[in-house]
This record gives structure tokens, sequence and C-alpha cells, in this order.
């Protein structure tokens, strides 16, 4: 038996591959095909599977569950193993409500949640509930005549290091090799619409919007719908802050001629968000991802294409290149990057050179220069930290793209919002799916060679030079990251909801209040230029909280 949450791509190829007539093909369904892959090759399957997928499969022979999880996190699975009992479920609070599994916060999870940046892959904030880990498999097996679960076994099975770097090519056959897979990438995740798509006029959300909006008009469907973070204008112009935002916004959907749906939250939607429970997972949606997922409901929307995990991997910045060279002794290439950067040779040279000999103080003059500061214990309660570690981050030294690209993969950060994603959407009827992250996209991407990432003066050299003929120009060679016409809006509806936060919080103090440095807490919600200058710390300490509990 097999119950499963799962996308299967390439079903042919599998289906091919496991014997299965054409005649048969199309009426069976993905966990049908998960079945059979499971009794061909038992253990083995999720190698041969391509897609998002959770699953278990229950082997009455041998009295042995067996559990996997795709790649990359894209569906969630959650499990207990508590007093005898193994379950499992899509939701964290589908097993809380199972009287055998406890509802005690895991304490060190809390300390990383509240005092670091840094994500686990395999626990949760409650400490009966762990999570399977994307790539891994895990068999549970029982004893005959005995009620109880047995062991649990954990193994990886998708092991990204291990890629082998792909033989030099030629730029051409790269790009039609990376455009290849791009569009079956897409193609694949359209199945089961109707389509929307975000659109936040970046490389990776852009093209996403283009390759599905051209796909399905071939198939002759309507093109997917765009949700952007961007405030509705109606006839306003928007300030010259934030023009360029729209503008890239409007030139994909000019083309495409794609209608979009605007939304930037208020107030009340700050605090709808803050009355769910902190330590579930839907609360790490996005304030305005949530207005996106109202819109996408109200519209029919069932799939919603994303561009996560872009920047990680296929449309990665080429960070590490030029580490790279300095270490494996290319200075005359290093030497011709440097002056294409504009900018004094000291400067580039100091910049190589610092990440290797001393990471800790090129940390410290990044966030100097960018003024977010990673101050690691900000807003714990002080006895909490004395008394609780968070976990340690994976170690980084910036010496390669591909170590920084495996580094990016390990951090947790994807499957985070991923699976805070697929909770808050899940009551909806709306599935995510991140084209970037298929894993043969990435597995082509990490095989690359580092030039193929960064070259001369740009940045993300495959993608802009892949889809230069696809993108509107304004779009694909535009430079900037910053965002103040997503940003700002999300600050503004925070800063407006801080004095009916601060009265309910003195009405009613919220649990879990001695993990918080409540004092400095109350002194950031008390004055909005505080909370200007520390946003996403104070935000990430405020919704752990739980104000349900206290209402």
């Amino acid at each position: 038996m097999v119950v499963a949450d799962a996308r299967i791509d390439d079903r042919e190829g599998l289906s091919a591959a496991l014997d299965i007539r054409p005649a048969e093909r199309a009426a069976l369904s993905d966990a049908a095909l998960i079945l059979r892959a499971f009794a061909r090759w038992g253990a083995e399957c999720p190698r041969h599977l391509l897609g998002d997928y959770a699953f278990a499969v229950w082997d009455q022979r041998k009295h042995t569950l067996f559990c996997a999880r795709d790649h990359i996190g894209a569906r969630p699975f959650y499990y207990a193993h508590e007093n005898g009992l193994f379950a499992f479920a899509s939701a964290v609070e589908a097993l809380l409500a199972l009287p055998n599994v406890p509802d005690a916060l895991d304490e060190t999870m809390v300390a990383t949640r509240l005092g670091t940046i840094l994500c686990s892959d395999a626990r949760t904030l409650f400490h009966a509930v762990r999570k399977l880990p994307p790539g891994h498999t895990l068999t549970v097996q029982k004893s005959p005549g005995r009620r109880e679960a047995g062991r649990v076994r954990l193994e990886r099975y998708w092991l990204p290091e291990r890629m082998p770097l792909a033989s030099p090519a030629s730029d051409d056959a790269c790009i039609e090799q990376f455009l290849h897979l791009y569009q079956q990438a897409v193609r694949d995740r359209l199945r089961g619409g109707p389509v929307g798509t975000h659109l936040s006029g970046g490389l990776d959300s852009s093209s996403i919007a283009v390759l599905a909006a051209r796909e399905l008009r071939r198939q002759g469907l309507p093109p997917p719908l765009a949700f952007t973070w961007l405030r509705e204008l109606g006839d306003a112009a928007p300030t010259p802050a934030h023009a360029p935002e729209y503008a890239l916004v409007d030139a994909v959907c000019t083309q495409e001629k794609l209608q979009v749906c605007h939304g930037a939250p208020n107030a009340g939607d700050v605090l709808a968000l803050l009355s769910l429970d902190g330590a579930l997972p839907n609360v790490l949606v996005h304030v305005n991802e949530d207005i996106a997922q109202r819109h996408a409901e109200a519209r029919g929307v069932k799939v919603l294409l994303s561009g996560w995990g872009g920047d990680e991997c296929v449309s990665f910045g080429g960070i590490g290149y030029w580490q790279q060279l300095l270490v494996r002794g290319r200075w005359r290439q290093l030497a011709t990057e440097g002056r294409a950067q504009n900018r004094p040779a000291w400067r580039f040279f100091a910049g190589v050179a610092l990440p290797i000999l001393l990471p800790s103080l090129a940390a410290a003059l990044r966030q100097s220069r960018t003024g977010r500061s990673r101050r690691p214990g900000f807003l714990v309660d002080p006895t909490f930290a004395r008394r609780v570690k968070p976990l340690a981050a994976p170690a980084k030294r910036t010496i390669s793209v591909r170590r920084e690209q495996l580094w990016q993969l390990r951090h947790g950060h994807l499957a985070e919002r991923i699976e805070g994603w697929a909770a808050s959407a899940a009551g909806r009827g709306i599935e995510y799916r991140y084209p970037l992250l298929d894993r043969r996209l990435l597995e082509f991407a990490l095989g690359l060679p580092p030039d193929r990432f960064r070259r001369g003066e740009w940045n993300r050299w495959l993608m802009r030079h892949g889809l230069r003929t696809m993108l509107p120009p304004e779009v694909c060679w535009n430079r900037s990251k910053r965002d103040p016409a997503r940003s700002e809006p999300l600050i503004d509806a925070y800063c407006a909801a801080l004095p009916e936060i601060r009265q309910r919080m003195a009405a009613h103090p919220p649990a879990r209040t001695d993990y918080v440095d409540m004092p400095a807490l109350r002194q950031y919600l008390a004055c909005p230029e505080q909370f200007r200058a520390r946003p996403g710390r104070v935000m990430r300490a405020l919704h752990f909280l739980d104000f349900q509990a206290a209402a």
C-alpha cells in the first residue's frame, strides 16, 4: 500500500523503465507509479523518481514501512516516533493531535529560530515532531505480532557533493542544454492548473512567467496569472525609488500579455498572521505571500509557480569564483576579471583574499557595508541564552563556486520557506512548484565550470545569456537586487500595527515570553524608527510568541 503527496515528472520515461504498456500509462496515478517503482527497485526507487514527492509504502510481507522525500523537500513530511508509535503526516498539527505525541517545545530549536539565521532540515520547534530531511529515506521495521513500531533507519540518497563535473562544452552548447532543461522543468510543473506565477521583475520569476506563458499558449490554455508583492497604484505614478520595480514587472506583463494581481499588506494582515501559533510552519509564510495566496484562491488558481531557489544554484551569482582562481594560481585570469569590475585593483584583490585568509573579518566588513548585522542572540532572553545554545551553523569557507553552492543547499533555508508556504497554502487548495529546484536542473548546474556563473562584468552569466532573447532587455540586464517597492509597504504595515500589538500584549500577554528578551522587544515595538532599523529579527521574535494562547 502507498500513500503519497506527489507529482512525478517524466512519466513516460519512468513507465518505459518499468515496462508499463503505453495503453496503461495514462490511467496510472502518480501514487501508482511510485508503488510500481518500489516493487521494482525497493529502497533504491527514489533515485529513479523525478518530481516533488513525499510518500510512504507499507510492505506487508516484510512488515516494513518505507518513506521518502524528494531531493529538495518540495513536499513536507513530518513524523513522530513516541511511546511505541510511529506516525507521519504532511502537517505538524496533525501529529500533535494524537494523544501519544506531546507538544513540548524543542528548546535547542527555539534558540536556533530566535538567535541565528540557521534552519534545521531534520528538527521542528516541537521536541516530538521531526522532519524527514530532503533527499532522504526512512525505514521502520515492525516485528510481527508486536503492536509497537520498531527501529527507525534514516538514509540519504541524494548526494549533490558527489555530482561529477561535466566535460567542458562550448557556451552555445551549455546554453542549449540549460534552456532544454529549464523549459522541461517549467512544462512538467504546469499539470493540474489553473496556473499562477510569482512576478517580482527579477531574472528568476520573470523567466518562469515567460516560459510558462508560452508553453500554456502552445497547449491552447490561458497564460498564468501573475502575482506580485507590489502595491496597487491605480492611476497614481510610483515614487522614483519604486518606479524601477514597477517598470520591470510591467515589461514582462506587456511582452507576454499577462494579467497581474498586486498585493501589499496593511495592519490587519499583520495582526491576522500574529493570531496563528508561532511554532507551526505556516507562520513562516511572508505576510505579502499570504495576500498573494488569498488573491490566487479567489481566482481559482491551483498551481503557483515560484522562482525560489534560483539564486542558490542555477542563477547563482558566482560567489567563490575569484577565490577559486586565486587558490588555483590562475592569477592572469583573476587580473582580467579584476579589470572588468570597475573598481580599484587593491580593493578588488583585498575582497578576494579576505574570505580565504580572514573569513570572520570579511563577514564583519560585509555587514558593516550593508548595514545588516547578523549578531547572534538578538532578542533572545539572556537567561534562556545562557541555558540553551542554538545549533551550530555548518562551516563555510568561500574558496570555490561549487563549495558555495553546496553550502547554500545544506543551509536549510530553502526547505524552511517551502514548508511554510506549503502549510499556509494547503487549506486554500494551492500547491507551490519550484522549476529552478528541479533535480535535473540542479545537477546540471552543480556540474558546470565556475565561469558559467560569473564572467567579466556580469554575474549570473548563464541565466542572462541563456535568456537574452526571451526576456525584456531591462529585466535580463538589470543588476540591482534592491526591492524598496516590495519591502517598504511591509514594514509600513508592521509599524501601523504596532499600537494594537502593544495593546494586546498589555491586555493578554502572549505565551512563550520566557524565551524572548521582552524588555528589548517592547522597546522596538514602542519606537517605529528602531523597528525599521531591525525589522527582520523583530518580526521573527514577534511571530514566535503565541498570541493565540493568550486570546
